[in-house]
């Protein structure tokens, strides 16, 4: 009771020493202490706690402090947050000065982030979720959202894409709208800003690759520092957007013990991500951070995802078409080279498809030895001139001739830059290819190898023909390849000793024998394909080594494929006897073939056997063309009667020009119907009056015509007497 009491002696003195200095101060500084405490407009006053009017018993408020708690309240409904600063004191009296109080203000990216979330939770204000809420009524709330978000993203586009260099900073804004948290227009925003970002970049982005420059202690105009800073600021977003589209593709990319299920929305978004990074690979091969672009594609060219691979290897073959300057491309085989290698080449064929767009036509793996002889040769001669020539005259025109050819020399220093890579590029892929033969097992994979290795076989050194060939004998051997594999194997045989390796001591009789036996295996169903394949390796194995092929084997090879026109598609069937015209052409004995007359030749054809030098295919005649006349398509009928009448350039049977000039390859292109398009076009058919029909009818006998209208005559009695 004593501390109470003593507590409470001590408050009152408080109190009265506070009313003592309450008298002190005059009512002008009491008035703007009063409102300095109210608004906190100095630090010292964010403790000071006013609690309104004191009780009564302790001292009574005049008129003045009891409207304090109304002043405080009218100043705290304040918009606007003002700070006082020290008064001004004149004869007037104390005169309040303020300013706004910036300190509360919010920074840009937080308003941003304001902005963003307010428009988030338009539904959420507008929607009471405590009643059942009609499933229009959410649709249209975010339709209205979703419009919106457009807007906003269109907006931004429009000015990176109006002025670069003043609106960069809206790419950031974009990059946000990628990590859309809405769950009302989750994905639908998030592809939005992906595309926008993609065609953004695709149109702002330059042709060179933009590198860091230091320039400590270098003054730079105002001019080139912006542009630095714009360059800068470009990659930084350019960046952090492959960044985005790395994580979103991933998700297509499962490793081993990785079970998780995604969404549909979330593979959707993910192909458009892959969708992205190719087009920007496409359409800036030679910008930065375009080799970690490639490194991210390449794995999709062995996805599970068909839709996926076919993404990828459109993109890389359009890149491999493209590249002139063959730079990209062998950056490209490496990482290709090195995932192959991680993956022990058990990889989709796809991956190995995009060799085959690559164009080798014109490499010497040899050449750069030829280009260090020849640069040796020129400075020999030009210091043999130095020491040798006596006369000034005579001697510096030998100089300018050398001179000349020495700057010759260093003008093409580009072109030699692109052979080297084309040559490194052709040794990466033929050491995939050789690979490939000696360990892979994989049908698929092994059969686009061999088709590269046709395609590029001229490009092989020939100390390798010997080996190559013997190691394609060897697969044709096995029992595990199909019949399209050992196609491929032959027409890679052939290519080799129809070119460079013809001098080669190799006897290709077995390789006539395999290509014989499976001619008849093709037909216009599924293996339709497979015939362009057969026409490129007949026309390395009878028309460029027709010096070399004996003629029993020519007329067993031409009957065969005469029977084979019958059983294809028009194209496949134009393509046969393309080349049965070209072989009459260059061989005139082929003509017995027309000769139906059989008491003539060395047997009984037998067309059953499989080595084409004892068919006896001279006892026989090429009876197919009688079919083939009288076929559907009218240029398979005119290369018909074109052979039947023994190849005329001229007069009866000869072929118009526009169909003579034509390759077997081109004639199987250019009337294939892949694309539903008939080949001459079909005439429409005229207009004709319909006949007209006998109101008569003419009866042979008359007692049966009288029976006839007898029997007529009382059908219609009896519906008459119905009615």
């Amino acid at each position: 009771m004593g501390k109470l009491q003593h507590s409470e002696s001590e408050e009152e003195n408080d109190s009265d020493y506070g009313e003592d200095m309450l008298e002190m101060v005059e009512e002008d500084d009491l008035d703007f202490l009063k409102n300095a405490i109210t608004s906190k407009s100095y630090n010292i006053f964010n403790k000071v706690k006013y609690s309104g009017a004191p009780k009564p018993k302790r001292r009574r408020l005049n008129n003045e402090d009891s409207d304090l708690e109304k002043e405080f309240e009218e100043q705290t409904v304040e918009d606007t947050p003002m700070k006082n600063l020290l008064p001004i004191k004149t004869k007037f009296g104390i005169v309040p000065q303020q300013i706004e109080d910036e300190s509360g203000e919010k920074s840009e990216d937080e308003a941003e982030e304001d902005e963003t979330q307010e428009q988030f939770d338009l539904v959420d204000d507008k929607i009471d979720i405590s009643k059942p809420i009609p499933a229009a009524h959410l649709l249209a709330e975010r339709q209205k959202v979703l419009r919106e978000k457009k807007i906003h993203i269109g907006t931004l586009s429009a000015g990176v894409l109006e002025n670069p260099e003043e609106k960069v900073t809206n790419l950031r804004t974009l990059l946000k709208l990628m990590d859309e948290e809405s769950s009302e227009v989750f994905f639908t925003v998030r592809k939005l800003a992906t595309v926008s970002l993609l065609e953004v970049f695709k149109d702002v982005l330059p042709s060179y690759e933009i590198k860091k420059v230091n320039n400590d202690g270098v003054k730079l105009k105002k001019d080139t520092l912006k542009l630095q800073k714009y360059e800068e600021s470009l990659v930084q977003y350019y960046k952090k957007f492959l960044q985005k589209l790395e994580k979103n593709s991933s998700v297509l990319l499962k490793k081993k013990g990785d079970t998780r299920k995604f969404h549909e929305e979330e593979i959707k978004l993910a192909e458009l991500a892959v969708q992205a990074l190719c087009d920007l690979l496409v359409a800036h091969p030679y910008f930065n951070y375009a080799q970690n672009i490639a490194q991210a594609v390449v794995p999709f060219l062995n996805n599970v995802r068909s839709n996926i691979r076919e993404i990828a290897k459109n993109a890389i073959r359009t890149v491999f078409k493209e590249d002139k300057r063959e730079e990209i491309i062998l950056k490209i085989l490496r990482i290709i080279n090195a995932y192959l290698k991680n993956r022990a080449h058990n990889v989709h064929p796809d991956m190995l498809e995009t060799f085959l767009v690559l164009n080798l036509r014109d490499v010497n793996l040899d050449e750069e030895k030829e280009q260090d002889i020849k640069q040796k040769k020129l400075m020999a001669r030009k210091q043999k001139v130095l020491q040798m020539s006596k006369k000034e005259r005579k001697r510096k025109k030998k100089l300018q001739m050398l001179e000349q050819e020495l700057l010759e020399t260093k003008a093409e220093e580009n072109k030699q830059s692109k052979q080297r890579n084309l040559t490194e590029i052709t040794k990466i892929v033929f050491g995939v290819y050789f690979r490939i033969l000696k360990s892979s097992t994989n049908n698929k994979v092994l059969g686009v190898c061999l088709e590269g290795l046709a395609k590029f076989s001229h490009c092989i050194n020939i100390e390798y023909y010997l080996d190559l060939v013997n190691i394609l004998d060897n697969l044709l051997k096995e029992e595990w390849i199909g019949y399209r594999e050992q196609l491929h194997c032959v027409q890679t045989v052939f290519s080799i000793l129809s070119g460079q390796g013809e001098a080669l001591n190799v006897d290709p009789t077995r390789f006539y024998t395999n290509l014989y036996k499976g001619l008849l295996t093709t037909n216009a169903s599924k293996n339709h394909s497979n015939f362009l394949i057969l026409l490129k390796t007949l026309n390395d194995a009878l028309i460029k080594r027709r010096k070399k092929i004996t003629n029993k084997r020519t007329l067993s090879f031409v009957k065969r494929l005469a029977t084979l026109s019958l059983q294809l598609l028009h194209n496949g069937s134009l393509g046969s006897l393309g080349l049965i015209k070209n072989i009459m052409q260059l061989n005139r004995t082929v003509d017995i073939l027309l000769d139906l007359d059989n008491s003539f030749g060395d047997g009984k054809y037998q067309p059953e056997l499989e080595d084409p030098e004892y068919a006896n295919a001279s006892s026989t005649g090429l009876y197919e063309l009688n079919l083939l006349v009288r076929h559907y398509h009218p240029v398979v009928t005119k290369y018909a009667r074109n052979i039947a009448f023994g190849v005329p350039a001229t007069g009866e049977g000869s072929l118009d020009p526009e169909y003579a000039k034509c390759t077997p390859e081109q004639l199987y292109h250019d009337f294939d119907m892949c694309e539903m398009a008939f080949n001459p076009p079909v005439p429409v058919p005229k207009k004709v009056a319909p006949k007209e029909k006998h109101q008569k009818h003419l009866f042979a006998d008359s007692a049966f015509e009288s029976q006839c209208k007898s029997i007529v005559r009382a059908h219609l009695k009896r519906k008459a007497s119905f009615l």
